[in-house]
């Protein structure tokens, strides 16, 4: 299985310099789709070759329903206890570690980017990072989505009865049917009760996502987007709360961060790496956003 690695290092955590990325792994969908659903075991072999008890990330959506807990499960710097009847919601960039010692049991569905249409990916709310990956549902809740998945799976496996065309289909809508569950219960949840995001905010992140290691303009967001200034400003603080520029700020921080507590990159080429070719800017940079120094930040992670 191919891995890559960020900002162009070799390896994996500790001693190198990147964390591993890995792509959908398309050779083990049934027929070659673009998504995989299943029961956890003891082994996670949901990715072949993916080091899933060390930090690594992920360029596919994987969501996991628990039916036995509690599991541990770091996502971007932040702890998760999920238990029996919780679900863990990890998308494309974040950077994430599977527990060594908790069992993991229930089912896991993981999600090729572009395997569903724009319009789909925009009603779902797949990337929709300002929500938080630990949902718990109630028991209704909960037991719908089971039987949704279960359903999901069921197509999943089915490869026989239609061509592959059809079959592709059937799982499109199976699996919209599933995330617009599970997006409707992400929203309405106490910790992420805001709108949806409109397509002017979902451009700006999808571009922030992009060029944020070497854009940091509002400005020069606005003009390639084909918006105002304010049209901009407006949409942001709508979906977020924050201006442009918090928003790209904060991309920056959490890309510092990753690489400053994953790898062993030197301070300087982690500026770099997020856009400050001058070591002494970024690490002001670092420390007006953080309270800290990187030197320091990395120092009291290890």
């Amino acid at each position: 299985m191919a891995d890559r690695t960020t900002q162009g290092g070799a390896g994996s955590e500790g001693g190198q310099d990147g964390i591993r990325t890995f792509p959908f792994p398309a050779d083990l969908s049934l027929s070659g789709v673009g998504m995989q659903v299943g029961a956890m075991g003891t082994g996670r072999t949901w990715h072949a070759d993916a080091p899933l008890e060390r930090v690594h990330r992920i360029d596919f959506h994987v969501v996991m329903l628990f039916h036995e807990g509690p599991v541990r499960h770091m996502i971007d710097f932040a702890e998760y206890e999920a238990r029996a009847g919780d679900i863990l919601w990890i998308r494309p960039g974040q950077v994430h570690r599977f527990s060594s010692t908790d069992r993991y049991r229930g089912t896991v569905l993981t999600m090729q980017p572009g395997f569903l249409p724009r319009a789909t990916v925009e009603a779902t709310g797949l990337y929709r990072y300002d929500l938080p990956p630990l949902l718990r549902p109630d028991a209704g809740r909960f037991t719908a989505l089971e039987h949704s998945l279960a359903q999901l799976e069921r197509e999943y496996v089915d490869t026989t009865t239609l061509p592959l065309s059809l079959h592709t289909s059937v799982l499109r809508h199976s699996l919209t049917a599933f995330l617009l569950r599970l997006a409707h219960l992400a929203a309405s949840s106490a910790e992420a009760a805001r709108e949806h995001t409109d397509t002017t905010f979902t451009r700006f992140r999808d571009a922030v996502e992009k060029d944020f290691a070497t854009n940091h303009s509002v400005s020069a967001h606005a003009d390639a987007l084909g918006y105002s200034r304010r049209t901009l400003v407006r949409a942001v603080r709508a979906a977020t709360g924050e201006t442009p520029k918090g928003f790209i700020d904060k991309r920056v921080v959490l890309e510092a961060k990753r690489l400053l507590a994953h790898t062993d990159m030197p301070i300087g080429r982690i500026g770099v790496a997020v856009g400050f070719p001058d070591a002494a800017n970024f690490s002001k940079f670092f420390h007006q956003h953080t309270g800290a120094t990187p030197v320091a930040f990395r120092a009291e992670l290890r």
